[in-house]
C-alpha cells in the first residue's frame, strides 16, 4: 500500500513540472483567419483616375480648401491653380507667395511711360489680347494707353504699405490689395487710360470716351471690368473703370451678358471691405 502511494506521487510531481508553467511549454498557434482572395464581390477599381480638371471653356475657382490664414475673421484660402486665367484672386483667395508668372512680355501697345520696366509686362495670352483691343479702340477713333500692368510680391506690397502710411489701412483696402491679394501679380490685370494720360487710374477716368469704350467693348477681347460700379459690397473694392482683367472670351461674354463680377460668376462668397 505504501509502495501505491509512493509512486502516485511520484507521477502527479512530473504532471506538474510539465504544464504548470507556459514559459516551459511551447505555445499553443492559433488558428489563423484565411486572408479572402480577390473575388467578384470585392469593388473593383476604377478604370482611370479621377484627375483634377484645368480651367477649360467653362472653368470654376479652384483655391484649397485649407485656409491659409486668417484676415478680420474670415478664411483666406491660397488659390490652387494660379497659372489659370480664369483664377479668382481678390481679399478672400491669395496667391501662393512664391508664385510669378513665367511668361510675361511686353506687349505691343502704348503706355503713359516710355521705359520698358516691369509694369508694363503682362502674360503672353493676356498681352496679345490687349493688343488687338487697342487696335480695336483705335478703329473707334479711341486711344488708349497703359497705366500699370504686372506688379511683383514685393512691388505691390512696397505700394501698399505706402497706402496704407499715406491714408491708413483701412481707407487703402478699399482701392488696394494687400500683397498676395493683387490681381496685378497674376499678370492678368492692367490699368489703362485715354493715351493724354488725363485722370490715369482716378476717379475723373469714369464717363471719359476711353472708359465707355471699355465698358462696353472689353469683353469682346476676352477682358472684364474686374472692379464694376454698384457692386463694391461684392467686390470689396471701389468702382475703377480703368482696372481691366484678362480673363478669356467665353467667360468674359458671359459675365458682361449677365451684368456680374468674378465672384457672382463663381458664386463665392461677397467679400467686406
Amino acid at each position: 500500500m505504501n509502495k501505491l502511494l509512493k509512486t502516485a506521487a511520484i507521477l502527479l510531481a512530473a504532471a506538474a513540472i510539465g504544464t504548470g508553467c507556459g514559459t516551459r511549454s511551447s505555445p499553443t498557434t492559433p488558428t489563423p483567419t484565411p486572408t479572402p482572395s480577390p473575388s467578384s464581390t470585392s469593388p473593383a477599381p476604377s478604370a482611370s483616375p479621377s484627375v483634377t480638371p484645368t480651367a477649360t471653356a467653362t472653368p470654376s475657382p479652384t483655391p484649397a480648401k485649407t485656409p491659409a490664414g486668417t484676415k478680420t475673421g474670415d478664411a483666406i484660402q491660397v488659390v490652387a491653380a494660379p497659372e489659370s486665367i480664369t483664377a479668382l484672386v481678390n481679399k478672400q483667395f491669395k496667391l501662393p507667395d512664391s508664385y510669378a508668372p513665367k511668361d510675361l512680355v511686353y506687349p505691343e501697345v502704348a503706355f503713359i511711360f516710355s521705359e520698358k520696366i516691369e509694369k508694363r509686362k503682362l502674360r503672353q495670352e493676356a498681352a496679345t489680347a490687349l493688343e488687338q483691343l487697342f487696335a480695336g479702340a483705335k478703329k473707334d477713333n479711341i486711344s488708349l494707353a497703359g497705366v500699370s500692368a504686372y506688379r511683383s510680391h514685393a512691388t505691390q506690397k512696397s505700394l501698399f504699405e505706402s497706402y496704407v502710411k499715406r491714408d491708413g489701412e483701412a481707407k487703402a483696402k478699399t482701392y488696394s490689395a494687400v500683397p498676395g491679394h493683387s490681381e496685378h501679380e497674376t499678370g492678368l490685370a492692367i490699368d489703362v487710360s485715354g493715351s493724354s494720360g488725363k485722370c490715369a487710374a482716378e476717379d475723373c477716368f469714369a464717363g471719359t470716351p476711353e472708359a465707355k469704350w471699355l465698358e462696353a467693348h472689353v469683353h469682346e477681347y476676352g477682358f472684364i471690368i474686374r472692379y464694376p460700379k454698384g457692386k463694391e459690397s461684392i467686390t470689396g473694392y471701389q468702382y475703377e473703370p480703368w482696372h481691366i482683367r484678362f480673363v478669356g472670351k467665353q467667360v468674359a461674354k458671359d459675365i458682361a451678358s449677365r451684368g456680374i463680377t468674378m465672384e457672382e460668376y463663381y458664386n463665392a462668397l461677397p467679400v467686406s471691405q
